[in-house]
Parts: structure tokens; sequence; C-alpha cells
């Protein structure tokens, strides 16, 4: 890592890592939300409403201190693509959940509980990474392993895809669970997008 002379600003790493434990709490909701009766999923959606409020607000910190900062630890753009895409990977977890209550969604297909088994994964990784970004030591084998998730939930996404045009459901529910489904597969999508910049960081900073 590069000598520096001028002070840095270290509340963005505490902040970076809350917003990735918020994002593991999302996961386990979506994990709760396979096994639940559909009556007990509203309540459920409620919570991981005010977890994705929670983590708009973390969001907001990071960029409110990003506004607010002379000195950075790393470069202005780097944070703000950080962050932004954190908050994402949250947004998208609470439309997929909104959506199944919604929609009143009886049964989920197979498939989408290793969507959110991939998500979890991801989640975990995510979390355990962030607080090495004060040292950018132990990153290279995390953002390998979420590309690599990415690809397998691309791959699960593709299957969904096929099980739900098989003639199996009506077309207003393939509408329904389709869009459940492609909001899963951007929320994959995301925790990629964050991998690729802590990657960015790292290079830049090594």
């Amino acid at each position: 890592m590069r000598f520096r002379l001028t002070p840095r600003e270290t509340s963005f790493y505490d902040m970076f890592a809350a917003s990735a434990d918020n994002i593991v709490t999302g996961s386990k909701l979506l994990m709760e939300l396979l096994g639940a009766e559909p009556s007990a999923r509203a309540e459920i959606s409620e919570r991981m409403r005010a977890a994705e409020h929670a983590g708009d607000d973390a969001t907001h910190a990071i960029f409110h201190q990003l506004n607010s900062s002379f000195i950075t630890p790393f470069d202005r753009e780097d944070i703000y693509r950080l962050a932004s895409s954190l908050d994402d990977i949250m947004d998208f977890m609470e439309e997929a959940v909104d959506l199944v209550v919604l929609y009143q969604i009886e049964e989920l297909p197979k498939g989408v509980e290793q969507q959110i088994e991939v998500l979890a994964r991801a989640a975990e990784l995510t979390a355990e990474a962030m607080p090495h970004l004060r040292t950018m030591d132990n990153l290279t084998e995390y953002w390998i392993e979420v590309n690599r998730l990415e690809n397998q939930a691309d791959q699960i996404h593709r299957k969904l895809l096929a099980h739900l045009f098989n003639g199996k459901y009506d077309a207003i529910e393939v509408l329904k669970l389709k869009q459940i489904v492609d909001v899963l597969e951007e929320a994959a999508d995301a925790f990629e997008h964050v991998a690729n910049t802590v990657e960015t960081i790292a290079v830049k900073e090594s």
C-alpha cells in the first residue's frame, strides 16, 4: 500500500462495515421468507423494509461524510460507487420480498432457494471483506469467490426461467414469478459490482 504523508478520514471503514452487516440482515430475512407461511410474509416484509431504510441511512451517512471530508481513504468516485452498490443490494432484496407479498405468491418455484442461498453466501463474504479495506490485505479471494457466485447465480436464473416457461404456470403467474427471480438476479449482479469496486480500489492502493 502506498505510503501517505496526509491523514485520512477513517470513519468510512466503519460505515462500509455497518452497511455490509445490514445486508447480512437482509439476506437472513430472505432465508426466513423461504420457510414462512404466506400469512407470515407481511411481517417479514416489514422487517425487510426497516432494514432497507437502515441501509439508506448508512448510504446517506457515507455520502455526507464524503462531501464534508477533505482527505478520504481512497478515491472519492470509488467511495461513491462502493456505497451505491451496497445500497443497490439492499434495494433489490427488499423489492423481491415486497413483490412476493404484493403478488400474494402461494409457493415460490423450485430454484429460488438456491438463488437466495447464493445471495446469503455473498452477503457473508462481503461483510467479512469490508474491514479489510483498512489494510487492503486478504481481499483477492473475496472478489474471486463473489464473481464465481455471480456466475452460479446466472446459471440458477437461466434454469428458473426455463422452468417458468415450461407450460406449468399460467401467463400471469409467469410474469409475477419472473419479476421476482429477475430482481434476485439483479441482487447477485450488485454483489459482483461491489466486489469489482473493491478490486479496483485494491489495485489503485497497491
